[in-house]
């Protein structure tokens, strides 16, 4: 791993987190795995050498009990769905290089290798711990099947994560006063042997690593906490029947009372196999091609190739409720058994539906085959997943919104473009090149989109890879009208053929950059323009070069979509919705996707000038703005609130004043970074508390990126804003 600018001289392994066996997968599911095809296409149009890897989770309590209630193997089970995602990706033109599961022959031998490496290497010991027992089904519950109250933060919890709260990973036994998820009887503690990972023997590693991990903010904030806290040995086996045996394990024998004696398997925590299957995906491949063409030991092993000593470049595109697991006992693992660290985890944030949380129990989701089913092409979908707000910000889908993107930015502005320069090319001229070459003013454009894109891969930002192809459609769009060819065919042929040769050639590099967004769009106008070969084999060299092509009469990329067709969808939508709150009666929370951020409302993409709210409409008078009292402040201080993902406390010098103040900056801004810069506060606002920490002011910011509002030059604190 070399933390140089991509692309680099190493094998890169992008990854996406393994969608669990369990259930139909919609559109907030595809958030990430759209992220992270989005990533993959971007760093091959740089050039860097590339698998693009996943899986199914196959293990694990939901899978087993859900199995058992449809009377079929958890195998069984779990491959049926296995088989419906691995169907379902390439539908949204996410197209892995290789999509395992974490229960086929080569994940099971990578993992009961790796966990062996850990115990002779003196990081995996026995301990004896309390395991939730229901005393009326007499049977011991694995971490899932129980629920009970976090001890850290006093909120509802599931047995292995305090998931309505502060989100702590939880280990079996800690969970207070435990029931059981199967039957709804009060649990006991009893006595158990199990292994125990000694993550606590890496804290000082794990605090390195985060200093040096690229990626999402959130993926390095997140953690610093749990590590400050003190981290706790992490146990990597669970009293159940279903999932990879542990290595060399054997049955295990644990009295209860009256004598009797309960006799069960351990299997490995789902955690510790789900992890490496990105290892065992990535073997696969190159078993498949060949170490030739991608060697997974030159990747993920320290040390196996000598021309990549620090094996390869790691990146992982997750959801945001994963953190933990990968930046605290993932890289753990690795380092433990000589594996390539992580050099960058992308941690997503969720989409709600119309503002609300999806429910898959309420059938309140915008489900991926219903997408298509509707007609729907794929990559408007994934325009709108990957530029609709950052990446670790949540996303809100609703119909009027998809339909205002598409039309506006796909139809309005990036297909606009396309299709007038390229109809009047074709019927104007017989091919390309049309001029000798593409103007300086051009050929600088499509440098400085080439730059943006790359730009945006380093940053790992998904969304400024899309903004790099509507920026320079915008251009396009200007250039052509500007220039009125229409005009000059006659009064200036050279001149005329000069401008639509330059807007061929933003053509053709739109289709270069915008193949990672929209790749099966990006093929299609690769072929109007006649140029050889395929779009996905190209990289941003080709942008370069200018129009080569013997152009064939354009179609129209996107499609406009009518108001009409938006209330039919909403309805549907709204139907489905109440009959299966008819149907169902209580929501089950379990199964919701909800964001348990304590920020305000950030789901409108409002930062990108296609899709800035309206003006008010409403005024203030002179007086009314002479109430607010906006200062300059300086951050002296910035720290983390106990039990609060996103907020953080900051002392801010107001110059008359320091004064603490609560900002939701915590997965947006790295906190380091925060001392001495220089702020704009209102005032005056009215006090308020937030988890226990009085905040006596707002720091402003701009869009759902919080871009901090500062001064151009010198003005100190306290200076009143007028």
């Amino acid at each position: 791993m070399s933390h140089d600018d991509f692309p680099t001289d190493d094998p890169a392994v992008v990854t996406c987190g393994l969608p669990y066996a369990n259930g139909d997968l919609h559109i907030g599911h595809l958030r990430t795995y759209v992220g992270g095809d989005v990533y993959r296409r971007a760093l091959e149009r740089l050039g860097q050498e590339t698998a693009f890897v996943s899986g199914s989770d196959m293990h694990g309590t939901p899978v087993a009990v859900n199995a058992e209630q449809e009377g079929v193997s958890p195998e069984q089970f779990a491959l049926d769905w296995h088989e419906q995602y691995a169907a379902t990706f390439p539908k949204f033109n996410v197209e892995f290089d290789n999509y395992g599961h974490t229960h086929d022959e080569t994940n099971t031998a990578v993992t009961q290798q790796l966990v062996s490496d850990l115990e002779d290497a003196g990081h995996v010991y026995e301990k004896e711990i309390m395991v939730a027992y229901d005393p009326i089904d007499d049977q011991f519950l694995p971490d899932r099947y129980v629920e009970g109250t976090c001890p850290y933060c006093g909120a509802h919890a599931r047995g292995d994560e305090c998931d309505e709260g502060c989100q702590r990973h939880l280990e079996p036994g800690e969970v207070e006063d435990p029931e059981s998820t199967i039957t709804g009887n009060p649990a006991e503690y009893r006595e158990r042997t199990h292994k125990f990972f000694e993550v606590s023997e890496f804290s000082a590693y794990l605090s390195d690593f985060l200093d040096r991990l690229e990626g999402t903010s959130n993926a390095r904030n997140q953690p610093r906490e749990w590590i400050e806290q003190g981290l706790q040995d992490w146990c990597i086996t669970r009293d159940m029947d279903w999932g990879i045996d542990y290595p060399g394990g054997e049955a295990t024998e644990s009295p209860q009372e009256g004598g009797e004696t309960a006799e069960q398997d351990l299997v490995l925590y789902v955690w510790v196999d789900a992890p490496i299957e990105y290892i065992s995906s990535t073997k696969q491949y190159s078993e498949r091609v060949g170490a030739e063409a991608f060697d997974w030991e030159a990747a993920w092993k320290e040390g196996a190739s000598d021309a990549h000593p620090e094996g390869g470049e790691i990146v992982h595109v997750i959801g945001r409720d994963i953190i933990q697991h990968h930046t605290i006992f993932w890289p753990a693992m690795l380092e433990a058994t000589g594996h390539t660290e992580p050099r960058a985890v992308m941690a997503s944030g969720f989409v709600t539906l119309g503002g609300k949380g999806f429910s898959t129990s309420r059938d309140r989701a915008v489900w991926a085959d219903e997408y298509l089913d509707e007609g729907f092409h794929p990559d408007p979908l994934r325009y709108y997943l990957a530029t609709n707000g950052g990446f670790q910000q949540d996303v809100d889908f609703s119909w009027e919104k998809f339909r205002d993107r598409v039309n506006t930015e796909l139809v309005g502005t990036v297909g606009n473009f396309l299709y007038r320069s390229l109809l009047f090319a074709h019927r104007n001229y017989d091919d390309a090149p049309i001029a000798d070459g593409t103007s300086d003013e051009v050929d600088a454009r499509i440098e400085e989109a080439i730059e943006a894109f790359a730009a945006a891969v380093n940053d790992y930002s998904v969304r400024a890879v899309g903004g790099a192809v509507t920026d320079l459609a915008r251009f396009g769009n200007e250039y052509i009208q500007r220039s009125e060819p229409w005009k000059l065919v006659d009064d200036d042929p050279a001149e005329a053929a000069q401008v639509i040769h330059d807007c061929v050639a933003i053509a053709k590099a739109i289709a270069v950059l915008f193949e990672p967004i929209a790749p099966e769009k990006a093929e299609r106008l690769w072929d109007q323009l006649g140029e050889d070969g395929s779009v996905h084999e190209t990289t941003v060299e080709a942008a370069r070069e200018g129009p080569a092509g013997d152009l064939a009469e354009p179609t129209e990329l996107f499609e406009q979509i009518e108001d009409e067709r938006v209330e039919a969808l909403n309805e549907k939508l709204e139907a489905r919705v109440a009959e299966a709150a008819d149907g169902d009666g209580e929501e089950s929370g379990e199964e919701d996707e909800t964001d348990t951020s304590d920020e305000s409302d950030d789901t409108d993409d409002t930062s990108d000038m296609t899709d800035i709210e309206p003006l008010s409409d409403d005024r203030i008078g002179f007086d009314d703005f002479q109430e607010l009292d906006i200062r300059i402040g300086r951050i002296e201080e910035a720290e983390g609130i106990e039990g609060a993902d996103d907020l953080l406390k900051l002392r801010v010098d107001l110059g008359a004043e320091t004064r603490t103040i609560v900002a939701g900056l915590k997965q947006l801004h790295d906190v380091e970074d925060l001392p001495e810069t220089k702020v704009v506060v209102l005032a005056n606002m009215e006090k308020a508390e937030l988890f226990g920490v009085e905040s006596n002011g707002m720091v402003l910011a701009a869009g759902e990126d919080a871009d901090l509002l500062t001064t151009y030059e010198d003005a100190g604190p306290g200076t009143k804003v007028k």
